[in-house]
């Protein structure tokens, strides 16, 4: 079983939303099957159907948790020796050098990942590309769109 690296505050937040799923979503949809099942012909029953998918979402969901908590490494950065280097957890502030546009990436696990809030998978092209450079270094990243350039101006431990 491979240990999957998540930071202290991601593993906070999916044993919330699995709370959520447990204590609130799950209940609801147990009510929402058993008032389908009064309606009828369970067959020709598309509110019955609807909240069986929804179910099993939910009962997918808890499992893929489960599993995440399971084999989490939890890392907090803010407990590790001080580098200039970029590793899982740090928070990265670059510069895209075609636009001389500032980013600011923290680099997290899958479950964390998501790029409306700048938090990006290690494993993504630009995660890959940044682990283990440090302060200066230019970062040459593969993307859909095409080459990007980028040179680190600060990594934090935050």
């Amino acid at each position: 079983m491979e240990k999957e690296p998540i930071t202290s505050q991601g593993l906070i937040n999916i044993k919330k939303e699995l709370q959520e799923l447990k204590n609130i979503k799950r209940p609801k949809i147990v009510a929402a099957i058993a008032e389908a099942r009064g309606h009828g012909d369970l067959k020709e029953n598309a509110e019955y159907h609807a909240a069986k998918e929804e179910q099993a979402k939910i009962e997918s969901r808890v499992i893929e948790i489960n599993d995440l908590i399971a084999r989490a490494n939890v890392i907090d950065v803010t407990k590790l020796e001080k580098k200039d280097n970029v590793i899982f957890g740090s928070t990265v502030n670059l510069i895209d050098l075609e636009n001389n546009e500032k980013k600011i990436y923290k680099i997290v696990g899958k479950d964390e990942a998501d790029i409306a809030k700048n938090y990006i998978y290690f494993r993504s092209p630009i995660g890959k590309a940044l682990i283990g450079k440090k302060k200066k270094d230019l970062v040459s990243v593969q993307t859909p769109s095409g080459e990007k350039n980028f040179e680190i101006i600060e990594v934090k431990y935050i």
